[in-house]
């Protein structure tokens, strides 16, 4: 059906091409792939979980130290990071089961973890943070923001060092083109999470989110902005590179 769909837009151009295969292919649902992204003496791997999650293996690539965070399915975490680095820190960003989830069984699978996080819901927890409260992942500084919203103790972590990249981690707070719902907060903390934290990082760092939700919120923000041509050309260029990944 793919294939078919495909040779019906062939004739089209530019933005038409692009409605069309929407259209045809708007039924299937897909995660994305492990991908590395190198910031120097770092690097951040992506690991995609359940139907749209998302952990991460950070590792400090001076000492081989890592961390993961997220780790909702233990099983394909440890996969993952097997003689990669050694791994002995978990980041939790929130309590909700499908970040958290898989805390207590990661802590009866590998000995000697410590399980970070903000919020005494979540599971295996042996180090609660405060707001910028500082660790270390081998050489690499790891900052804790609390971030108070999606729930109440939601917490999001920037990790810097020298010649790294700084990267943040921010869980279900803040995503591609969007924000975490309010389940457990007001309009203002998320505002001050988005504008007065977040957005006050240095301009180079990057951001890791929880979930790969960037189509449906660009599809929420055409309907509030139908005529904001950045919506619309974010949407174009989204929908293209998930279409490249699909047939990778």
């Amino acid at each position: 059906m793919i294939g078919s769909s495909i040779r019906r837009i062939i004739p089209l151009r530019g933005i038409d091409a692009i409605k069309s295969i929407r259209s045809s292919i708007q039924f299937l649902t897909f995660h994305s792939k492990p991908t590395l992204t190198d910031h120097i003496n770092m690097e951040v791997e992506l690991i995609p979980m359940l139907k749209d999650n998302y952990g991460y293996l950070i590792t400090d690539k001076t000492t081989g130290k890592g961390a993961v965070v997220d780790p909702v399915e233990p099983d394909t975490v440890l996969n993952f990071i097997k003689d990669k680095c050694e791994v002995s820190q978990v980041l939790t960003t929130h309590h909700h089961w499908d970040h958290a989830g898989g805390n207590e069984e990661l802590n009866k699978k590998k000995a000697g973890m410590t399980f970070y996080g903000g919020d005494d819901r979540i599971g295996a927890l042996n180090h609660k943070v405060k707001h910028n409260e500082t660790f270390l992942i081998g050489s690499l500084k790891v900052t804790c923001f609390e971030t108070p919203c999606h729930t109440t103790g939601h917490v999001c972590y920037l990790v810097e060092g020298d010649d790294v990249d700084p990267a943040v981690f921010t869980g279900d707070t803040l995503f591609t083109s969007g924000c975490g719902r309010f389940f457990e907060g007001t309009a203002p903390q998320m505002y001050r999470n988005l504008v007065e934290i977040l957005g006050e990082l240095p301009g180079k760092t990057r951001v890791y989110c929880g979930h790969e939700y960037t189509l449906q919120n660009l599809k929420f923000a055409k309907h509030v902005e139908p005529n904001n041509p950045d919506v619309i050309v974010c949407s174009l260029v989204a929908f293209t590179m998930r279409l490249i990944l699909l047939f990778q």
